[in-house]
């Protein structure tokens, strides 16, 4: 028996390493390849062609939407932005030192106390839509609030990427910074079994509801070995400071066998396919803006860090840079991350729910065996 356990110890992929836990027809990630497709179109071509709206249809629809049918979701996001007030209610009370994250979570968890829709399996999508059109509110003001700022209304005449920058920044978005975000929203919709996404196939498995599932996603992705490595790139620029000391913060890492941010993924085994189109937009936005030290240190970063450990860069890494560069504040990052996602961990419950199972993995047990308790307290 010890042998059976020993070799099973040695054998069963820990974290689910290259276990194939359903199928999708959603997301098809190449990590061989280094290629992304959303149902069967790759992300290169969608981020020529189409915008944010379009990929959301996409991913909830599993079609690309004609003229009348893209009118029509645009629609139906713009009228479902505004939030309860129990919602800005709590935002106003909720400690200001709280990560945007942590309000966000805690937040989408609130929102299904004043749906009456969720007892409705068939409101799934519904429901899902409002959380696609609320989410990216919530999180701008909730930063807006910790800043002891006023908070813009709602509006219903801009699109996604151009309304979160309008709620941000409390003025007029700039169309330049709106498109490139747009982009980056188109980037992030999707990505095969993550971590987050499983979460919330696990969850609505359970025949919970649409908040609950993106509850436990935001909640996974909160945590930083998932979401929350460009916060951590462009924290590592701000301590290297300058061009000139960049190779020898990246030798002392790489020497102390420490991770540098924002480097190498975990299923490309050749470049994030996401990467190139992020690395353009910040070398195209640190010209404009005039401070190309940031572009700078990060191609010198990828260079040797590719160099030396065969590591290139992912998504990560230059959305750190792009983000920076149209004034989204560092601590927003990660729920950045979650406003584009929402869409896919959405499309991915409802797929769940097309034929679902409950997930019901097993442990290998290796703990002590065949103890006995002694029989009085006093005695152990």
């Amino acid at each position: 028996m010890s042998n059976d356990t020993f070799s099973a110890r040695h054998t069963y992929p820990k974290g689910l390493k290259g276990i194939i836990a359903n199928e999708s027809a959603l997301s098809d990630v190449r990590g061989e390849e280094g290629r992304l497709l959303y149902l069967g179109y790759d992300i290169d071509d969608l981020v020529e062609m189409c915008c944010f709206e379009e990929v959301i249809y996409l991913l909830l629809n599993k079609r690309l939407p004609n003229r009348d049918e893209l009118e029509g979701i645009k629609k139906r996001l713009r009228s479902d932005r505004d939030l309860p007030q129990p919602i800005l209610d709590f935002f106003k009370t909720a400690t200001k030192s709280a990560r945007p994250m942590s309000a966000l979570r805690t937040a989408v968890s609130m929102l299904g106390m004043y749906d009456d829709r969720t007892k409705d399996s068939g409101q799934l999508k519904e429901i899902g839509l409002s959380l696609i059109a609320k989410v990216p509110v919530m999180v701008a003001y909730y930063y807006r609030l910790c800043q002891g700022l006023d908070l813009p209304p709602v509006r219903e005449d801009l699109n996604e990427a151009e309304h979160f920058l309008w709620l941000l920044k409390g003025e007029e978005p700039n169309r330049d910074e709106a498109h490139i975000l747009d982009v980056a929203y188109i980037l992030h919709a999707d990505h095969g079994m993550n971590a987050s996404t499983f979460a919330a196939r696990v969850c609505i498995a359970t025949l919970s509801d649409m908040y609950s599932a993106i509850t436990a996603a935001i909640g996974t992705l909160k945590g930083p070995l998932h979401g929350g490595a460009n916060e951590g790139v462009i924290e590592m620029l701000k301590e290297i400071g300058t061009e000139d000391k960049v190779d020898s913060y990246i030798e002392d890492k790489l020497a102390r066998k420490e991770k540098i941010m924002g480097m190498g993924h975990r299923v490309y085994r050749v470049l994030d396919p996401r990467a190139p189109h992020l690395r353009r937009m910040a070398i195209r936005l640190s010209s404009r803006i005039g401070e190309p030290k940031w572009i700078r240190m990060s191609e010198r970063i990828a260079k040797l860090v590719r160099e030396r450990k065969g590591l290139n860069a992912n998504v990560d890494f230059y959305s750190a840079t792009v983000y920076y560069s149209i004034g989204i504040p560092t601590r927003l990052f990660t729920a950045i991350f979650s406003i584009a996602r929402c869409c896919g961990w959405v499309a991915q419950v409802l797929e769940q729910m097309e034929d679902n199972t409950l997930y019901r993995p097993l442990t290998l047990y290796t703990g002590p065996k065949d103890r006995i308790p002694v029989p009085t307290i006093d005695m152990r």
